[in-house]
C-alpha cells in the first residue's frame, strides 16, 4: 500500500530476492517514481513535474513485474481475513506492506483551500504552475527543514518570501541557538523576511485573490501565495480500523518492522519505533531490505535503527547533523570562525550529536 519511496523500495528489495512472487502495488496516485527531497529545491532550478519524474508508474511496474493498481484508495484492512479493502474492491494478501507515508499537519488556523502543501509530486506541481506566472509574494508557514529549504529556493527563483514561525529563530526545535542565529542571518542575506515569535490567528482571501494573514500580536501580511510547512503526521484511520497498534505512527518492531499483526509490515514515514516517528529518507532502503528478507523467509540480521545523517539543503549555508540531539543536554562549542561552526552534545563522554554549520577549509579541519 503506497507507491512513494517506501513502496517502490519494498518492491525493488523483494525482486532482488525473488523474480516470481506475485506483487500488487495499490496507490492513490499514478505511482510515478521521483526523488522526493528534490521538491524543496526544484523551483529555482526551473524544473517541472515532467523533469522530476524518473520513471512512470506503468514503466516501473512493467520493469519489475508488478500489478499496479493506481488511482485507488484503501478504505480498510481485515487482518483476520488477510484482506485489503479498496475503492476497487477487496484484495487478498499473504503479506501486506504499508508504505502510506505521512501527510502535512495543518493547524486549524490554516485553511486547506488557501494553503499549498508540497509533500507529494501532485500538490507540488500545482504550486509550481501557480508560481510560473511570474514573481510573487509568498508566505511560508513553518521554519523547519522544509520551510528553510523552500524559502531559499523561492528567493533564488525571484520571488519575495516571508518565513513565519512561532519561535524566535529558524529550526529552533533542532539546533542550538548559535546555529539557528547563523541560519537566520544567512536567510536574511538572501532576502528572506523572517518573522518569528508570533502566531497566525487566521488567513482570509481578499477580493483581488491575495491572502491576508493576521497575527496574534497584531498586524497582518498580504501575500499572493501561502505555503504550509508545519510538519507531518501519519493518518491513523487505516491502522486503527485494522486494529494495528499506533503511537505517533504505525508501531513496528525495531528489528523486524512487523506491526502488531504478524502478516503486516510497515516502513517509511508512516511508522514509529518505540513511539518515535521515523521520517527520514536514508533508512528506507534498509527497512525495505529487512522486510523483503522477512516475508520471503530469507536469513537476515534484521533492521538496525540508527539516527540518520540530517542534511539541510540550503546552498548558502550547508548544515549537517549526525546523531539526534537530546532535549535538555548542553551543546559544546568545538570550533567557530566566520565561515563555520562545529558543536556537539556529549553524555558521559560519548558524542550523541555532532553538528557542522558552514564549511571548514581542509587546513582548519586538520
Amino acid at each position: 500500500m503506497g507507491a512513494g519511496l517506501g513502496g517502490w523500495a519494498a518492491v525493488e528489495a523483494i525482486r532482488q530476492l525473488d523474480q516470481q512472487v506475485s506483487i500488487t502495488l495499490v496507490t492513490a496516485c499514478q505511482g510515478d517514481l521521483y526523488h522526493k527531497p528534490e521538491l524543496s529545491v526544484a523551483i529555482s532550478r526551473g524544473l517541472d513535474k515532467s523533469a522530476l519524474v524518473q520513471e512512470s508508474g506503468i514503466e516501473a511496474a512493467c520493469r519489475l513485474g508488478v500489478q499496479l493498481v493506481s488511482s485507488t484508495f484503501v478504505v480498510g484492512i481485515t487482518p483476520e481475513l488477510n484482506q485489503l479493502r479498496t475503492t476497487r474492491g477487496s484484495l487478498t494478501y499473504t503479506k501486506l506492506i504499508l508504505a502510506q507515508g505521512a501527510k502535512p499537519a495543518l493547524p486549524k488556523q490554516l485553511p486547506p483551500s488557501l494553503c499549498w502543501r508540497v509533500n507529494d509530486l501532485s500538490s507540488w506541481s500545482g504550486m509550481q504552475q501557480a508560481l510560473a506566472k511570474g514573481p510573487q509574494k509568498i508566505a511560508i508557514v513553518g521554519a523547519g527543514m522544509i520551510g528553510c529549504e523552500i524559502a531559499e529556493d523561492f528567493i533564488r527563483a525571484g520571488h519575495q518570501v516571508a518565513l513565519l514561525d512561532r519561535n524566535d529563530l529558524p529550526l529552533a526545535g533542532l539546533l542550538p541557538a548559535l546555529a539557528s542565529k547563523r541560519l537566520a542571518e544567512s536567510l536574511a542575506r538572501l532576502g528572506v523576511d523572517y518573522r518569528g515569535d508570533d502566531e497566525i490567528t487566521r488567513i482570509t482571501e481578499l477580493s483581488n485573490g491575495q491572502k491576508q494573514i493576521c497575527f496574534k500580536r497584531g498586524g497582518s501580511l498580504k501575500v499572493d501565495q501561502v505555503l504550509a510547512a508545519t510538519g507531518l503526521m501519519t493518518d491513523n484511520r487505516i491502522a486503527r480500523q485494522g486494529k494495528l497498534e499506533f503511537d505517533h505512527g504505525i508501531q513496528v518492531d525495531a528489528n523486524t518492522l512487523q506491526t502488531s499483526e504478524p502478516d503486516i509490515y510497515a516502513l517509511g514515514d508512516c511508522i514509529s519505533i518505540e513511539g518515535t516517528p521515523c521520517r527520514f529518507i536514508e533508512p528506507i532502503k534498509h527497512q525495505a531490505k529487512s522486510i523483503a528478507h522477512a516475508i520471503l523467509e530469507h536469513d537476515s540480521a534484521g533492521y538496525e535503527h540508527s539516527a540518520p545523517v540530517i542534511r539541510l539543503k540550503t546552498r548558502s549555508l550547508p548544515l549537517v547533523m549526525k546523531g539526534l540531539p537530546v532535549a535538555g543536554t548542553k551543546w559544546t562549542l568545538v570550533y567557530e570562525d566566520a565561515d563555520a561552526l562545529v558543536m556537539e552534545q556529549r553524555i558521559e563522554d560519548q558524542v550523541v550529536a555532532h553538528l557542522q554549520v558552514g564549511a571548514r577549509s581542509q587546513t582548519q579541519a586538520a
